[in-house]
C-alpha cells in the first residue's frame, strides 16, 4: 500500500486559502468554487465554523500585535465629532458601530443620506473630526470618495477594511485590517463584528462621562418602557 502524502503545515494551508480567497473576487466565483460540490449540511457547517474561527483568531492576533485598534480608539475618544459611514453591505457594520458608540459617547453620527448627508458633513469638516469608514471588497465607490474628501478637508479618517492596500486604506490616516476569509460564497462578517465590539469597548473605557451617560440611558430606557423584560 502506498503511503498517504503528508498534510501541508497549517501555515501553508492558510497561505493557500488566502491566495484562493484573493483570486475569487465575486460571490459567483466563490459559490462555484466552494458550494457547487455536493456536501452534507454538517460538512458544510464544519467548514464554515473552522474558517470563521481561524479567521477571527488571525485578525485579533494581528491587531493585538500592530496596535492599530488602540490607535483608532484613541482617535475616536479624542475627537469632538465622530462620523460613521458604510455603503452597501458595510452599512450594517456602520450601523452596529453607531449604536455601540452612541451608548457611551456624545457627538456620534451615522452618515445615512437621510438625517445626516455626506455633502453636509463634508461642507463643515474640522481638524477635530473623525470619520470611521467601513469598506470591504468590492469596495463601494461612495465610501471611498467621501473618505478622500473628508481627509482632504482636514479630518482624520479611520478605515476598517480587509486589505492594507485597499482603496479606502489609501485615503485613511489609521487603518484597521480585518480578515474576511470564508468557506461560503459571501465574505465573512464575523471578525468585523468582533472588531466593532472591541473598538466600542476600548472607547467606552477611555471616554470621560461614559459611565454617567450609560446610567442615564438606563434610566431613560426604564422611563420610556423600551424593553419587555421590565
Amino acid at each position: 500500500m502506498s503511503e498517504e502524502s503528508p498534510r501541508p503545515p497549517a501555515a501553508d494551508r492558510q497561505a493557500e486559502a488566502a491566495a484562493e480567497n484573493r483570486r475569487l473576487t465575486s460571490p459567483d466565483a466563490r459559490y462555484g468554487a466552494r458550494l457547487r460540490r455536493q456536501s452534507s449540511a454538517s460538512v458544510l457547517l464544519n467548514a464554515v465554523v473552522e474558517a470563521d474561527r481561524a479567521n477571527l483568531e488571525r485578525t485579533m492576533t494581528a491587531l493585538q500585535a500592530d496596535g492599530t485598534l488602540e490607535q483608532a480608539a484613541g482617535r475616536v475618544v479624542a475627537a469632538r465629532r465622530r462620523f460613521i459611514l458604510g455603503s452597501a453591505k458595510s452599512r450594517a457594520h456602520a450601523t452596529l458601530l453607531h449604536l455601540e458608540l452612541s451608548a457611551s459617547l456624545a457627538g456620534v453620527s451615522l452618515i445615512d443620506e437621510g438625517a445626516v448627508r455626506a455633502i453636509d458633513v463634508l461642507s463643515d469638516v474640522r481638524p477635530t473630526d473623525v470619520l470611521i469608514a467601513f469598506s470591504f471588497r468590492r469596495y463601494a465607490r461612495p465610501t471611498i470618495v467621501v473618505a478622500r474628501e473628508f481627509a482632504a478637508a482636514g479630518g482624520h479618517v479611520v478605515a476598517i477594511t480587509d486589505d492594507a492596500g485597499s482603496p479606502l486604506a489609501a485615503a485613511a490616516h489609521t487603518t484597521v485590517v480585518v480578515g474576511t476569509g470564508s468557506a461560503s460564497f459571501a465574505d465573512s462578517p464575523t471578525a468585523i463584528s468582533a472588531v466593532v465590539h472591541a473598538l466600542a469597548t476600548l472607547t467606552a473605557a477611555s471616554a470621560k462621562g461614559a459611565r454617567r451617560r450609560l446610567a442615564r440611558r438606563e434610566g431613560l430606557a426604564h422611563a420610556l418602557a423600551i424593553y419587555s423584560d421590565e
